[in-house]
């Protein structure tokens, strides 16, 4: 009797749990039973483990054979197990040596010629067993850069499981045949979840459009710098055509690159989510998601048959969500953003289990006028009746809107500013060092707290620890007396200054930065001036 034991991970979200992966031989007749609560996809290795045992030239064994995956209870789903259950039954039929597996963790999908195929969550997976305390993992010779991210882990990218057996019992390794040179190379499938990118939108590592090529709307160019500065959510209104959409997708451009930690964050749930580009193993830009308006609740928030998966909001962590067409979505979908709005984070409970996904974005939403498009335009008439402009405007509710701090109407652009031969708007590049020079400002400010940037400042601290200048909020205290203004709403005005006094430089907000930080929400007119070099 032979019994033998190595370990793979098993996702749970963007979260793993590392397995043991036991391997039993007795006497019997020949069979193969795999135990530990696995799905279709894991059920379906013993076929795929038989043929690459054999077709890589190692005998598979002619005895009663149980693979359990422990702990029992954690579904397991996935192929990502093949590797580790491959290796488990040769040492198990003393191929190997089973000491030789000992504090190993292996990740990989066979192929049945043998050949080790990427898996979708390889830097999750390998961040759960350097928590576990593994410092050797194996894994897809197309992943090792991505496993290799993780600080304190030897890492071992192997091409085959022929290879891997040379490895453990010190063999010369064999030459794998490459490919041939024009032809595509059929195991980088394996990196990509069909229609995970193009289905919600997402984009990574493409060219970022610029903001020099936005003509005039120096006001919502304003709106989009104090965005990016604080991470302050924004609601753009206007008629089609007035540039909403190219000003959303510019506001990544403006975002200080992610930090070390973040980009682990954001890489893990592009990992898991089948999106992360081939050659790219680490994002350091943020990520722009766009879903289309008639995305489902589980599209957005995440779900899916069995386990959820990360949804558009997940995608969109430490990036922009843009919601183009913001009252055409479903009004459960648009409800559903509350949460994840004011935690970071979205909770979402299936009958497979209750996952806790990241989820800390900026939103960005775009809104017509009315159904048509031209309430308001000169020279264009509206043909929606009051009532149908009512119920367009109610799409976004109340509690919805009271959590976005910057609602800026998009104006037409004039076509003196389109054909414009003056002084060129400024570009990404220029905007966003102010906005960085604007962060470190509230990051030295936030040094010794759990905040980053100026959204995440609780409102009982920006009234008592971090207070505006004498008489500054006068006018925003007279608008939550009037009921312009929730509790909530006030306390996004304040932080809403501070980022405004950051951009300016200032030490705090005074009655012009608060100013300005009301008409950024309310729409009133105040009289500031709403440009980037507003004195």
């Amino acid at each position: 009797m032979g019994f033998a034991r190595t370990c793979s991970v098993a996702l749970v979200g963007v979260e793993g749990v590392v397995v043991e992966v036991q391997a039993d031989l007795e006497p019997g007749v020949a069979a193969f039973t795999l135990v530990g609560l696995p799905d279709k996809s894991l059920v379906e290795s013993k076929d795929r483990v038989r043929a690459a045992v054999v077709n890589s030239g190692a005998e598979w064994p002619q005895k009663k054979l149980t693979v359990g995956l422990s702990p029992a209870a954690v579904p397991k789903s996935g192929s990502g197990f093949d590797l580790a259950v491959a290796c488990a039954v040769l040492a198990a039929s003393e191929r190997l040596d089973p000491r030789e597996l000992d504090d190993l963790v292996l990740i990989g999908e066979l192929g049945l010629d043998g050949r080790v195929r990427p898996v979708p969550g390889v830097l999750p997976a390998v961040l759960a067993a350097a928590d576990a305390g593994y410092r050797q993992v194996v894994v897809p010779e197309r992943t090792a850069a991505e496993a290799s991210l993780v600080p304190g882990v030897s890492v071992l990218g192997i091409h085959s499981l022929r290879q891997l057996i040379a490895v453990l019992t010190d063999e010369p390794v064999p030459e794998e045949e490459p490919l041939q040179e024009g032809r595509p190379d059929p195991i980088l499938a394996g990196l990509s979840v069909p229609g995970a990118g193009l289905g919600t939108g997402v984009l990574l590592g493409e060219r970022q459009p610029d903001l020099s090529e936005v003509a005039g709307q120096a006001k919502a160019r304003m709106a989009l710098e104090v965005a990016a500065a604080g991470r302050h959510h924004l609601l753009l209104q206007g008629p089609p055509g007035a540039g909403k959409t190219m000003l959303a997708e510019r506001l990544p451009g403006l975002l200080p690159p992610l930090t070390s930690q973040e980009s682990l964050e954001v890489t893990a749930v592009h990992s898991v989510a089948g999106t992360l580009p081939a050659g790219q193993p680490l994002v350091g830009k943020a990520p722009y998601c766009a879903p289309h308006h008639s995305a489902s609740m589980p599209s957005l928030v995440g779900g899916g048959s069995g386990l959820p998966r990360p949804g558009a909001v997940s995608l969109a962590h430490r990036g922009v969500l843009f919601m183009d067409e913001a009252p055409e979505f479903s009004g459960r979908v648009l409800d559903a953003l509350r949460q994840p709005l004011e935690s970071g984070h979205v909770i979402v409970a299936r009958s497979g289990g209750v996952l806790r996904l990241p989820a800390r974005f900026l939103l960005v939403l775009a809104a017509n006028p009315c159904p048509c498009g031209r309430y308001g335009m000169l020279a264009e008439g509206c043909d929606c009746t009051p009532q149908a402009v009512r119920r367009y405007r109610a799409r976004l509710s109340g509690p919805l809107l009271d959590r976005v701090d910057l609602r800026v109407t998009v104006e037409p652009v004039a076509r003196s500013e389109l054909t414009g031969t003056g002084a060129g708007a400024e570009t990404t590049a220029e905007v966003a060092e102010r906005v960085r020079a604007a962060r470190e400002r509230a990051a030295a400010r936030l040094a010794d707290t759990p905040w980053a940037t100026n959204s995440e400042v609780p409102g009982h601290e920006l009234r008592t620890r971090w207070r505006a200048e004498p008489g500054a909020v006068v006018e925003a205290e007279r608008d939550m007396e009037r009921g312009l203004l929730t509790a909530r709403g006030l306390d996004r005005v304040l932080r809403v200054a501070w980022t405004v006094a950051d951009l300016a430089g200032n030490d705090r907000p005074d009655a012009a930065d608060v100013n300005c930080a009301l008409e950024l929400r309310t729409g009133v007119h105040r009289g500031t001036v709403l440009t980037a070099d507003r004195p």
